[in-house]
């Protein structure tokens, strides 16, 4: 004889042992949605077998301690992220079923530029959006779905649509895009809006579990703490306050037409990746020499000037310079909107072992071509470092005693030459035979690789010549660190 067992889904812990105080119950407040809303979706995981597979996203929100009670895959999100979260979840493990569970303040307000493109991606995963109308874990201030006239900590008065604008309404924003599959809004507030809300998360997964894309359900759910009221009162507004704003219905179903399909783990050889970031363009590496690399000491950059000056061409450079001898290199612009005349900088990491910040704030070496880079980054430069001040521009001196400084007219020789751009190539020639860091034979090889304009590969050679010459002449070298040649 068959009998029926109630028992909590297998999917729940059988004692909640992550969570402080009694091991038995959810820190949710009594009458809260949230409970119900987790039986569902346990219950929906249990069912369709995906325990193994599940893998469920809480942001902040009252529903930030989930991995308390689902015994599943969880991983926590910052604020209003769990869509993006979930992306790189679902792209990395395309077998995975992923869940973004998410409230008003999260998704509705922080969250909006994540779940509107995981949702025009038509990212495989499921939303599930509880809908309070209020923040409920932070005291009860305004959500984005927070209804006309309502009030709450920050509207005291109740909302108005002159300052604090109209309740949004996800559900119907979610449906206005073509790659959602399955829009649904229901509620919580009597057992038949319990049972469609169940429909609802059930076909939801499945359409996740056939791979046919992204699935939105939005639930109206009661908080009876925030809203002020007990569990009774909380399920009548629902029902007559917040249905005739946000009505329960599906939207959007094209489940039943859509094709399923996944995405594809591309795996790409060295070679494709070489050629795909067009590294090949610089040629073989040269003549590995193992004692230069060990020796060698991590040195940070920074190349600073005006917009055109040639101040990241010259950290590329030297950077793809680097590289070819077999060292570890880093290279990030920093520049304003202006195409021409804004500042510009770049913060170069060479070294032997990987680079794990490619950010320099404090520079080992700072080359400056004008004035306002020489006064923000003249005090950042590490004690006892290097610094190249283009003195064609700038006039006056270094205010420090304590750094090793070079004024050299990096423009008036470039503009000797005929190319007044190539004063970036003057100073990477006047850099390579101060410091001796590298053959500089080796960066005249790279150097017509490394520029846009290959037609004037010749003059930014000869731009090199000059500015290692300048310092043969006017400058005495720094003791040679181990190099190349050593």
């Amino acid at each position: 004889m068959s009998q029926q067992i109630l028992e909590k889904p297998a999917t729940f812990y059988e004692h909640f042992d992550r969570k402080g105080g009694p091991k038995d119950t959810t820190h949710y407040c009594p009458g809260c949605g949230h409970g119900n809303v987790h039986k569902l979706i346990a219950e929906t995981i249990d069912d369709m077998g995906l325990g193994d597979r599940a893998v469920f996203v809480s942001p902040v929100g009252c529903s930030v301690f989930a991995y308390y009670y689902f015994d599943i895959g969880n991983i926590q999100a910052a604020h209003g992220r769990a869509p993006a979260v979930g992306t790189g979840v679902k792209r990395t493990r395309p077998n995975s079923i992923v869940i973004s569970y998410q409230g008003d303040g999260d998704l509705a307000s922080i969250g909006t530029a994540e779940i509107i493109h995981a949702a025009n991606r038509g990212e495989h995963m499921t939303v599930f959006f509880v809908n309070n109308a209020i923040y409920g874990m932070t005291g009860g201030q305004m959500a984005a779905t927070s209804l006309m006239g309502q009030k709450t900590v920050t509207t005291p008065y109740g909302r108005s649509a002159e300052n604090e604008g109209f309740p949004i309404h996800m559900a119907e924003l979610i449906a206005t895009l073509e790659a959602p599959v399955f829009v649904a809004r229901c509620h919580l507030a009597d057992i038949k809006g319990i049972m469609n809300t169940r429909k609802c998360v059930r076909k939801a997964v499945q359409a996740q579990v056939d791979g046919k894309g992204f699935s939105f359900v939005e639930i109206l759910s009661p908080c009876p703490t925030g809203w002020k009221m007990d569990t009774h009162a909380a399920c009548e507004f629902i029902a007559k306050e917040m249905l005739p704003v946000f009505p329960e219905k599906v939207i959007k179903d094209e489940t039943a037409t859509r094709v399923g399909w996944t995405h594809e783990i591309k795996n790409y050889t060295d070679d494709q990746v070489v050629e795909s970031l067009e590294l090949g363009q610089l040629g073989e590496p040269f003549p590995k020499n193992q004692k230069f690399i060990e020796n060698f000491q991590t040195i940070g950059f920074k190349f600073a000037g005006f917009g055109g000056q040639g101040v990241l061409t010259a950290g590329a450079v030297l950077a793809a310079h680097a590289m070819q001898e077999h060292l570890q290199v880093s290279w990030i612009p920093s520049y304003g909107p202006e195409m021409r005349g804004g500042t510009a900088n770049c913060s170069v990491v060479i070294s032997k072992d990987p680079v794990g910040s490619p950010l320099v704030v404090e520079p080992d070496v700072l080359a400056v071509m004008n004035d306002p880079s020489f006064d923000t980054f003249e005090p950042t430069v590490k004690t006892g470092g290097l610094m190249i001040v283009n003195s064609t521009i700038i006039s006056r001196k270094a205010r420090r005693n304590d750094l090793d400084v070079l004024y050299i007219p990096l423009t008036q020789i470039a503009d000797d030459l005929g190319l007044k751009a190539a004063a970036n190539m003057v100073l990477l020639g006047a850099y390579i035979e101060y410091s001796k860091l590298m053959p500089l034979e080796h960066l005249k090889q790279i150097v017509p690789k490394g520029i846009k304009r290959k037609a004037l590969g010749e003059q930014n050679i000869m731009a090199v010549e000059a500015g290692a010459k300048w310092v043969r002449e006017h400058a005495n070298s720094r003791k040679p660190v181990p190099s190349l040649t050593a």
